[in-house]
């Protein structure tokens, strides 16, 4: 490490033998040496290193300081995040269950039709107002929706928004004739290319799948996000005693970038 200190012009040594090569250190050389190797062990780099052995304002050393702690703290939480996702991988695997994946796969989404009802609501908690909303609305019709059907929400606000969300819940039917004269009936458009992305466990793992979502963009530059976002919820609170049991499929429509 003296040799490389020397090469990267950090502790030159006080005198070197022509003879043999050796270095020779001065003992006031030693808290030098000692700066050195506080610096490296705080994460800075020898460039760094350099700067601030050049530097003789103490202010300029403790912004160095500053913001190299915020660097390593934000290091420690992304580790923190890390380590909670192998560990919560782990326990799934010891529990003989699958661990969280955000896999994403662009299929294309067929038409459908469909028993829709579209409200503007608080927040997103309130979708299960809604679907109990249009389950009534279809009793009271008279309407028979297949068992089992695929249910799925669009979500029509173009960005998140905290309240007063514009959400459709839709009810997927088999045909249109027996329904089409019902206010609640429309053919729920085709979508030539869909990301889609399944999400296992808790509703609160959407969040981050989201993030992840936005992750396989930057790396997928060819695709970019365009239309109405649409979430099913292929298992959940009505047919699975456990939230960790839970299946929720995102789907984002994409497009080929220019």
């Amino acid at each position: 490490m003296l040799r490389y200190y020397d090469e990267a012009g950090l502790l030159k040594p006080a005198e070197i033998d022509r003879f043999t090569g050796y270095r020779f250190y001065s003992a006031a050389q030693i808290q030098q040496l000692q700066r050195i190797i506080f610096l490296r062990d705080s994460g800075f780099t020898v460039g760094e290193i350099s700067d601030l052995l050049k530097q003789c304002d103490d202010n300029y050393t403790l912004g160095e300081l500053d913001r190299k702690r915020e660097e390593a703290k934000e290091a420690i939480s992304e580790q923190r995040k890390k380590i909670a996702k192998i560990d919560a991988a782990i326990s799934e695997l010891r529990e003989g269950r699958q661990p969280i994946h955000y896999d994403v796969l662009v299929k294309r989404i067929p038409a459908y039709p469909s028993l829709c009802l579209r409200k503007r609501i608080p927040d997103y908690f309130y979708e299960g107002m809604l679907w109990k909303e249009l389950a009534e609305q279809v009793e009271r019709e008279k309407l028979e929706v297949p068992q089992n059907t695929l249910n799925f929400a669009v979500y029509h606000d173009l960005e998140y928004k905290d309240a007063e969300v514009d959400v459709e819940v839709c009810a997927v039917v088999n045909a249109a004739d027996p329904y089409i004269s019902s206010p609640m009936f429309r053919m729920v458009e085709e979508v030539s290319a869909m990301a889609c992305m399944m999400v296992y466990g808790p509703f609160e793992n959407i969040g981050p799948a989201f993030a992840e979502f936005a992750r396989w963009l930057t790396e997928h530059q060819t695709y970019r996000m365009s239309g109405l976002n649409r979430q099913i919820c292929h298992r959940g609170p009505w047919n699975e005693a456990s939230e960790d049991h839970y299946i929720t499929e995102i789907q984002i429509p994409v497009e080929i970038s220019d």
